[in-house]
């Protein structure tokens, strides 16, 4: 299933996508439906049945151009878990810059690096990525795979670590990276309002039979920057999983930004800062295209 968050007449709701063909409003279905996404994650075991049978063509009440669509959950639980230098590659241009925050002989780490982003940064695909919230104008592209946290977890094993995932989105981990370089603890350097677009869907985890074969690529208008495949993580998904509930309880709706495969700004020389009038475009098959224009 393909879960959005949409607004039509000023008003917002969780919808199911056809691809391609329409929009379900389920409200519209069953008014007992809780309308976030986060709830229906919460109680997917409730809800799933009934959400398959919805989920046909004969329930379409919009085509996608009747709607404006919103960032999945634009209202994250908790803020979004990050992952750093998850792709051997993106560590060695990150370490070959002026902009690297870790001091180390070794360019790829040796255990995940984990951050967060604040829950205030998400916007939704079409929105604007404000580069004045970075006044160092050094604001860099990070196209991810997200994963959805779907059961409350604590000390998860790697094979047991898909039982607890919901599903996947994009997200364009935007960063301002003289900020995230000053400050050392990169929050604020990764936090700056509009600087995590996110969708433009959450599909169920059983629509991508083989995760690590998927494939994510990062457009600056229209030049491909970015080329990954979620098999080249230096630490896949449920090692990932794993590693934070050793230590931490994940929550219901909780969302990992897993890395992001070299060909950012600042691997280039000189940098290829984003700057207004850009667009920049997130393309993960089959969970969609996530574009946003910077200004």
């Amino acid at each position: 299933m393909r879960f959005i968050t949409f607004k039509k007449d000023n008003k917002v709701s969780v919808g199911l996508e056809i691809k391609d063909k329409g929009i379900i409003d389920l409200k519209k279905l069953d008014p007992e439906i809780p309308n976030s996404l986060n709830e229906i994650i919460k109680n997917f075991s409730k809800l799933e049945n009934d959400l398959k049978k919805f989920n046909n063509l004969e329930n379409i009440h919009y085509s996608l151009n009747e709607v404006k669509i919103l960032s999945p959950i634009p209202n994250p639980v908790r803020d979004i878990i990050c992952v750093g230098k998850n792709y051997a590659e993106h560590a060695k241009e990150v370490l070959r810059s002026s902009y690297s925050t870790i001091q180390s002989k070794d360019a790829v780490p040796k255990q995940p690096i984990i951050f967060t982003k604040a829950t205030t940064s998400v916007i939704g695909p079409g929105d604007q990525i404000d580069s004045k919230n970075d006044h160092s104008s050094t604001t860099d592209y990070e196209g991810e795979l997200g994963v959805i946290i779907g059961k409350k977890a604590k000390n998860i094993s790697q094979s047991n670590a898909f039982d607890v995932v919901f599903g996947y989105t994009i997200i364009n981990d935007v960063t301002a990276r003289r900020l995230q370089n000053n400050h050392k603890q990169w929050f604020i350097g990764k936090g700056p309002d509009t600087f995590c677009p996110m969708g433009p869907a959450v599909i169920t985890k059983d629509e991508i039979e083989h995760i690590e074969e998927i494939k994510l690529q990062t457009f600056v208008n229209d030049e491909e920057r970015q080329v990954g495949i979620v098999k080249d993580m230096v630490f896949n998904i449920p090692f990932l999983i794993e590693t934070l509930t050793k230590s931490m309880t994940l929550v219901e709706g909780d969302i990992i930004a897993t890395g992001t495969p070299s060909g950012v700004g600042i691997g280039f020389e000189p940098p290829k800062f984003l700057k207004p009038g850009d667009r920049v475009k997130v393309s993960i098959d089959p969970i969609g295209i996530l574009e946003n224009e910077v200004i």
